[in-house]
């Protein structure tokens, strides 16, 4: 059995990812952590039933973990919580799934450098849904064909996210990018601004939209749009959940969805 613990457990997301461990045969829940609801029923906030896994003070992270036995957190919280966060988990050997966006450079390769460093197993990824991945796979081989058509990445994304544009469409900025060598983005457009070979991205903010992307090649006379559409958060939970199994009994490193997913 896999013990998993969850940081941001108060959270839409945190509820959802301890209702998908319950439902996972392989995994339980250990531990909780949060800044509020300290000391109630992880379980009892999610309305999921009593669990007897007190939500604890990230404070308290090292010592929680090391008596819960825990093997893998899953962390989707934000960015100046998780670069602070990750190093403490990866130091107490514990691996880690990483889901939170709006991430620097420098912040991703310092958590990167602490599971290396910690000689754990862990995973940063935008998205975690099983479709999403294969998206990036699609664009991926799109960009080999459709290079010189140009290319816009248009994200949607309810009225309470916080980053834009969201990790999903710069990572399926990044597939393009890489793919055709090296291209600049350029984020909206405004007054005068002659198009170039840039990738274009665009970020819609709006309702309780949970996350669209569509990637547009427009050539002269014809276009192609590929989009991915999320109906719900269900999937990022459930990906969340089948990642932090499968690196629990993964060496130590940094893998990425692809890894996980044998794309």
């Amino acid at each position: 059995m896999i013990n998993i613990a969850i940081t941001g457990a108060s959270g839409k997301m945190g509820k959802l990812i301890i209702s998908k461990i319950l439902t996972a045969e392989d995994a339980r829940l250990s531990a909780a952590f949060d800044l509020v609801n300290i000391g109630m029923d992880a379980g009892e906030v999610s309305q999921l039933g009593t669990l007897d896994v007190p939500i604890s003070d990230v404070n308290d992270m090292e010592s929680v973990l090391a008596s819960s036995k825990t093997d893998v957190l899953i962390d989707f919280t934000i960015a100046q919580a998780t670069v602070v966060n990750a190093p403490r988990v990866a130091s107490c050997g514990v691996s880690l799934v990483i889901g939170t966006t709006g991430l620097t450079a420098e912040q991703k390769a310092l958590i990167e450098e602490s599971i290396l460093k910690n000689n754990v197993a862990g995973i940063i990824s935008p998205n975690y849904s099983v479709g999403v991945n294969v998206f990036f796979k699609i664009l991926k081989e799109a960009a080999k064909y459709l290079g010189d058509m140009d290319i816009e990445i248009i994200e949607a994304h309810h009225n309470q996210k916080k980053d834009a544009p969201s990790g999903t469409a710069l990572r399926a900025a990044d597939v393009i990018s890489e793919t055709l060598g090296g291209k600049d983005y350029v984020h909206g457009r405004q007054g005068l601004a002659p198009r170039g070979k840039e990738i274009g991205i665009h970020a819609v903010r709006g309702g309780d939209i949970v996350g669209d992307h569509t990637v547009l090649f427009a050539g002269d006379g014809e276009r192609i749009e590929i989009k991915h559409q999320a109906h719900s958060r269900q999937s990022f939970a459930s990906g969340a959940v089948k990642a932090a199994v499968w690196i629990a009994n993964a060496k130590p490193g940094v893998y990425t969805m692809n890894d996980i997913l044998g794309i």
